[in-house]
């Protein structure tokens, strides 16, 4: 086939998907995981439920893809702010900053959405990439005094994503705000 005709179809069937997870998300809001069905869904995307499940066997699988992606952008952009501009100790209480909100966003998935959002192979490899990176924006930031080295980077990047987990129970920006600068407090330089 001509590359046009290739690339045309490619573009065709990235806009149906795209489609189907806008139109997918929207439904699970509205009307709860289990009250969504692959009908309803070709129903909104304006396409035949046969061509839908071309695509995705089911409302979970579509789910799934949905936070893969969320994921890989949530991860581009902390990956932004880690190798954007200024000190080590300012990219990662920016980066630190950024995944607390990410994870206040993240609390209003509810309890069923949750379960199944973060049980697959994705968010394991995310949550290890996101780890690593922290722990070299530590690292980087002791070399330079920035940070305490009394402690290793690797200990402390599990402190702080463990300690930044909590944005997602709590109830207002300015408390996310209030937990990120006790955690950043935790990393300071020992005297």
């Amino acid at each position: 086939m001509p590359k046009l005709w290739n690339e045309t179809i490619e573009e065709h069937r990235r806009a149906v998907r795209d489609a189907v997870l806008a139109a997918t998300v929207a439904l699970v809001a509205e009307q709860g995981l289990r009250g969504v069905t692959m009908s309803r869904i070709a129903e909104e995307t304006g396409i035949g439920r046969a061509t839908l499940y071309k695509y995705f066997p089911d409302v979970e699988s579509i789910m799934v893809a949905w936070h893969e992606r969320q994921i890989t952008g949530h991860l581009h952009e902390l990956a932004g702010l880690r190798d954007g501009p200024g000190g080590a100790g300012e990219r990662l209480a920016a980066v630190l900053e950024a995944y607390a909100f990410i994870q206040h966003r993240r609390h209003g998935h509810g309890a069923e959405l949750s379960a199944l959002l973060h049980r697959g192979e994705h968010v394991v490899h995310a949550e290890r990439h996101l780890h690593g990176f922290v722990r070299d924006l530590l690292a980087e930031a002791a070399a330079a005094g920035e940070v305490r080295d009394d402690v290793a980077p690797d200990e402390l990047a599990t402190y702080c994503l463990h300690a930044l987990a909590a944005a997602g129970g709590l109830p207002s920006q300015a408390a996310v705000r209030r937990l990120v600068a006790v955690t950043v407090a935790g990393l300071s330089p020992s005297s």
